[in-house]
């Protein structure tokens, strides 16, 4: 009997230390999948949410999280307006739920279309916007085009159409200064 009292308190001592490993692994693993989520992918998530979100240059903006790219995120404010985010220039989001999308989840045109990819698709709609630079300055502007590191934006006065005797001037905009475009309707 003795034996057998041994033998049952080394088998419980293994199971135990079996538990106590695989919870250990568990962990590790938990710790590495976390480690490799991108804040675009627990965004992603809350696409149909409202969400908030603290920019550079003391912008704060709240609205119904629309869309997810590889740089960029775009909110309906409402009553018509839009407005595209570069991810780069996030300092808080609220708003998203616990759960994160699987990292390279996205779809094939959201994980392609950059920042400039949507400017340019602005710019071909002439819609007039509202351009918030990091410095906590804003542009009333149409986009007339986009380079490789720049938007160059015909200067006018907020929500006009772009005319040619409304056109005050020509900027040029470096694309790190942007933190935000916003359009309406």
């Amino acid at each position: 009997m003795r034996w057998d009292g041994l033998f049952a308190d080394l088998e419980a001592q293994a199971d135990a230390f079996d538990q106590a490993e695989r919870a250990a692994e568990v962990e590790e693993r938990t710790r590495g999948e976390i480690g490799a989520l991108g804040l675009l992918d627990r965004a992603r998530t809350a696409i149909g949410l409202p969400v908030r979100l603290r920019l550079v240059g003391s912008l704060a903006i709240a609205g119904t999280l629309l869309r997810v790219g590889p740089d960029w995120l775009l909110l309906d404010e409402g009553a018509g307006r839009e407005v595209v985010v570069a991810a780069s220039r996030l300092i808080s989001v609220r708003g998203l739920v616990r759960y994160s999308a699987v990292p390279g989840s996205a779809g094939v045109v959201e994980s392609r279309l950059g920042l400039r990819s949507v400017l340019r698709g602005i710019a071909r709609d002439r819609s007039a916007v509202r351009i918030h630079l990091v410095d906590g300055s804003t542009i009333d502007a149409t986009i007339d085009r986009v380079g490789a590191d720049f938007v160059e934006v015909a200067t006018h006065p907020a929500a006009e159409a772009r005319r040619h005797r409304q056109v005050r001037d020509v900027e040029l905009v470096p694309m790190a200064a942007v933190v935000a475009v916003r359009r309406e309707g």
